[in-house]
């Protein structure tokens, strides 16, 4: 129990979003500082990891955005949140079948946790890829953010609204090193703020990304600076039904939310109605939020399987449509998964969107 007071540090209390920072990034002790947690050994599995297929379609769309973008001589590729490096590895491969491209192109990785870029760049093995901690070596456009589970990982602030008066959701830290829940009357500016976003007006209960819509305060910035997108894949939903969606998985089990602090990953479901609506309130163009299962098809990932599945023995190709059935099915990632674009551009022709 005493080691609950390390996520607190000198605080007697914190607020959700703050409190969960600490557990998932503090330098040492923090779950993404401390630990592998992708893959089989680790706590859960992302869609680069099931098949290449799915990066090597997230690498046909980017060369296509270029394509729309007119072809520039500079191109700026921005991966939020690469995980392990999976993705860009397999992305890197693929730009090298397009040489014109491959010339153009500047790939940038933004990652915060020192030791996942460790590992990161054991992956990919490419000197011309930078790490960068934030955005201000982008300086000529256009520019692609695109990131895959990245909004989720960012903490949440939690909120009760009781009559028009909104009450934040903190933990305390008794005197047995037991962490306790309380609700704090917010500030008539921060009330102000979620009464601004029509998206939350008729909830009771409400998660506001506010650590998250910091990092897309800046990339909107530079999008609209330089022109380009952004690109986000992630599991969330649509409508919002006053939920809690805090969770907390180790092991590919669920956990207990306040359990294994530090060694369990904890995420919160995406409300992508409401990033629509801060993508329009930062002078960003958005198209449909579609479903993972929607775009991939679109983009033609069941013509790719085809194809790579002629030169693969029986076994191998069991195995590759168990993989697509976990990135397509409804059962699986297909719905719960959706994607997410944001753009400033002349063309709104984008692959994958109607």
């Amino acid at each position: 129990m005493k080691t609950n007071k390390i996520f607190f540090k000198k605080s007697k209390i914190l607020p959700v979003d703050q409190f969960f920072s600490n557990v998932l990034y503090d330098k040492k002790l923090g779950y993404y500082n401390s630990r592998i947690p992708f893959g089989k050994k680790g706590d859960f599995i992302t869609s680069p990891s099931v098949t290449n297929l799915f990066s090597e379609i997230i690498a046909i769309w980017i060369i296509a955005c270029w394509e729309s973008f007119g072809k520039p001589k500079s191109f700026n590729i921005v991966e939020l949140g690469p995980g392990d490096g999976t993705l860009s590895k397999t992305l890197l491969k693929s730009f090298e079948r397009f040489p014109e491209f491959n010339s153009t192109k500047k790939l940038f990785l933004y990652e915060e946790s020192r030791y996942l870029k460790k590992i990161q760049k054991k992956t990919i093995l490419n000197r011309d890829v930078k790490w960068i901690n934030n955005f201000n070596l982008i300086k000529k456009g256009p520019v692609i953010f695109f990131g895959n589970e990245f909004f989720d990982a960012i903490p949440v602030k939690q909120f009760k609204k009781i009559n028009n008066s909104f009450f934040e959701k903190n933990y305390i830290l008794d005197k047995d090193y037991k962490i306790k829940e309380i609700f704090k009357k917010v500030s008539t500016k921060n009330a102000e703020i979620i009464k601004s976003f029509k998206t939350l007006k008729k909830l009771k209960f409400i998660e506001f990304p506010k650590l998250g819509f910091k990092e897309l305060k800046r990339i909107s910035r530079k999008i609209n600076q330089l022109k380009g997108c952004i690109l986000m894949i992630d599991y969330g939903y649509l409508k919002p039904n006053n939920q809690n969606t805090l969770q907390s998985v180790i092991k590919h089990k669920k956990n207990n939310l306040l359990d294994n602090l530090g060694k369990a990953d904890v995420t919160a479901h995406v409300n992508f109605t409401l990033l629509n609506e801060f993508f329009s309130k930062n002078g960003l163009k958005i198209k449909n939020v579609i479903s993972q299962k929607n775009f991939l098809e679109t983009m033609g990932i069941l013509e790719r399987a085809k194809i790579v599945a002629k030169k693969m023995k029986f076994t191998e190709q069991s195995d590759l449509y168990l993989r697509m059935q976990r990135l397509l099915s409804p059962k699986y990632m297909g719905n719960l998964f959706k994607v997410i674009l944001a753009y400033k551009f002349n063309n709104n022709n984008f692959a994958g969107f109607k």
